[in-house]
């Protein structure tokens, strides 16, 4: 073990010094803030408030849109006091909070996305056993389960991530991942790898083999049947898909990051790349549905001329 010292705080290097930019950055980071939170806010009022939208689909909307502006809140608001602050030290305390946040947000949005998948396999496969399958309470049920198995996985991981010691204090991230803090640890980190080898294992498991199986599922049914049923479910799929693809190339932006070199890259695109995932699908994501789902569009248009 080399030796170790008590920090009491993380370095975020990749701030930098950026100049009078830090106001336009600012500027730019809160203007899309306000939108992410009007538009998701919006979405889940309407929801909530229109009797109409009370089906499982528009349900697990409110779930992803409600996680949407959880995971937002959890990076935001530190990046926009980081980008105006001279120093760019996050306490432990905070750090480790920011990781459970946002750790949290993506294992739940995944596991939102595979659970609306599942909701589109059976409304297309089995339309007439469709609201004797997706109850009231099995939607409840699919919904708690995304949030409390994220938090639960989460909690294991920060709680191994907690009794680390460190040689260094320097992270050249944006905001704290738990990937790179671990890296920075003189202490034996072999349960931690462990843990996190298991926990991504069954993570994915669970949540990327039943999209696949209900897409599969969806597309044999879609081959046998008519050009309207084709469309129909194409119209239906399309926004889903759209967010599995935007969400899964944020995570993978991450992913390659962190495991390869990006020192070639110029520093704003990684960190563009960094933060894609916590902005990209919060901002588009109401605004691809609200526009693409005929009746969400028209209780917004009915609740905004109140």
């Amino acid at each position: 073990m080399e030796n170790s010292t008590h920090f009491k705080v993380f370095r975020l290097t990749a701030y930098g010094d950026i100049g009078q930019l830090k106001y336009f950055y600012f500027a730019v980071v809160t203007v899309l803030y306000v939108v992410i939170i009007f538009a998701n806010a919006l979405l889940i009022g309407v929801i909530c408030i229109e009797r109409s939208l009370h089906e499982p689909m528009y349900l697990f909307l409110c779930a992803l849109f409600v996680n949407q502006l959880y995971g937002s809140t959890g990076l935001f608001p530190a990046l926009m006091f980081y980008l105006l602050s001279d120093t760019h030290d996050i306490s432990l305390l905070y750090c480790y909070l920011q990781i459970y946040v946002l750790y949290t947000y993506g294992l739940t949005e995944c596991c939102n996305l595979s659970v609306m998948s599942y909701d589109r396999y059976i409304c297309i496969c089995y339309p007439l056993q469709y609201n004797n399958i997706m109850t009231p309470k099995r939607v409840c049920g699919l919904i708690q389960l995304s949030w409390l198995y994220s938090f639960f996985i989460n909690a294991i991981n920060i709680s191994l991530s907690l009794r680390l010691q460190f040689c260094g204090n320097v992270l050249d991230i944006v905001y704290c991942d738990n990937y790179s803090v671990v890296k920075l640890a003189c202490s034996n980190t072999t349960l931690n790898n462990i843990w996190g080898l298991f926990a991504a294992v069954v993570s994915y498991s669970c949540t990327i083999c039943p999209t696949i199986y209900s897409y599969v599922r969806i597309l044999q049914i879609c081959l046998k049947s008519s050009k309207e049923t084709k469309q129909k479910a194409f119209n239906t799929c399309m926004p889903h898909i759209a967010s599995l693809l935007n969400f899964s190339s944020g995570w993978l932006f991450v992913f390659l990051q962190g495991r390869y070199d990006t020192a070639h890259l110029p520093p704003i695109l990684r960190s563009i790349f960094l933060v894609y995932f916590l902005i990209c699908p919060p901002l588009f994501n109401p605004i691809m549905y609200g526009i693409r789902m005929a009746k969400i569009r028209q209780a917004c248009k009915k609740l905004l001329r109140l």
